[in-house]
């Protein structure tokens, strides 16, 4: 019996939530450990189905850089990095497109569908989503706080993009048709010319251009940490641009703090980094008070 009333109580804490989030869009960034573990994968499912069901409008941006990198050696082609940046060149990008937009995409989708949703694949492409334009190593260095080195002004990353700009007309269409868009990151820029864009970056544009009310970034880290190592649970929108230019937020967690920050100047409510390898994270940080990873406030 007080099994089944700790499991009264789950719900009911969870009930405020559901109430305030009712009818508002979550962006979810699906990456790391969860896209790759059988078991991290259903839950996730299972995650964004019950927040379709409870009322939210989920919408889903992945990435998928580990199973590029296997099908690139799967086919011979050497993958080559600058700056931490996928060089892509012609027979890459078509590798890249095949494999987001792809498999990746429609595994997510079945997945959602097999769990009870009823989800959607789009790209960049579809509907004129994303406008891209090609990401020059000043801008990379600029997304991580960094300076260029005598001669990296020339660097170029082939077909890799940045976010010009989101037409969010086909998504809204597809939740006000009461489904889950799953977003593959490639755009295209004016000229018809195809890009692989950082999934983290695309998801904190799309959140903003949708008006959303949360933006979850997955990760394979609990979330961001004080220059003494302490995982901090909430952080505001000045101390985290505080903490990216003292060092103290740096490499990889760089592009994902300040798609967070980005997110929130063009008016998302709150932004989230958690750890997708723990069962059920996007619940646990969303439907309880304290949360598991680390919450950015505007």
């Amino acid at each position: 019996m007080n099994k089944l009333i700790k499991k009264a109580d789950v719900l009911i804490e969870a009930l405020p939530y559901i109430r305030t989030f009712k009818g508002k869009t979550i962006v979810i960034k699906y990456g790391g450990h969860a896209m790759t573990d059988t078991l991290l994968k259903e839950r996730f499912a299972q995650d964004v189905v019950l927040l379709k069901y409870v009322g939210l409008n989920p919408v889903i941006v992945h990435g998928g850089g580990p199973q590029i990198d296997k099908m690139l050696q799967r086919l011979g082609i050497e993958a080559k990095f600058r700056h931490g940046v996928r060089v892509t060149d012609d027979a890459t990008m078509e590798i890249v497109e095949m494999v987001l937009a792809g498999k990746i995409n429609t595994e997510i989708v079945d997945l959602l569908n097999r769990h009870g949703g009823l989800a959607v694949g789009v790209s960049g492409k579809d509907g004129g989503l994303i406008l891209a334009r090609s990401l020059t190593a000043k801008a990379w260095a600029a997304s991580l706080d960094k300076d260029l080195d005598d001669g990296d002004e020339d660097v170029d990353f082939g077909f890799v993009g940045e976010v010009q700009s989101i037409d969010p007309t086909l998504v809204r269409k597809l939740q006000q048709d009461n489904y889950i868009p799953v977003i593959a990151p490639i755009g295209t820029d004016r000229e018809g010319n195809t890009y692989n864009i950082n999934a983290d970056l695309v998801a904190g544009a799309m959140a903003a251009a949708l008006g959303a009310e949360k933006l979850v970034m997955m990760t394979d880290v609990k979330g961001i940490r004080d220059a003494n190592g302490r995982h901090l649970s909430t952080v505001s929108r000045k101390d985290a641009q505080r903490m990216v230019k003292r060092g103290t937020i740096s490499e990889g967690m760089l592009p994902k703090v300040h798609a967070c920050l980005d997110a929130l100047v063009g008016g998302v409510g709150k932004a989230h980094i958690i750890d997708g390898r723990i069962p059920h994270a996007i619940l646990l940080e969303v439907f309880t008070r304290k949360g598991i990873g680390t919450e950015i406030t505007s």
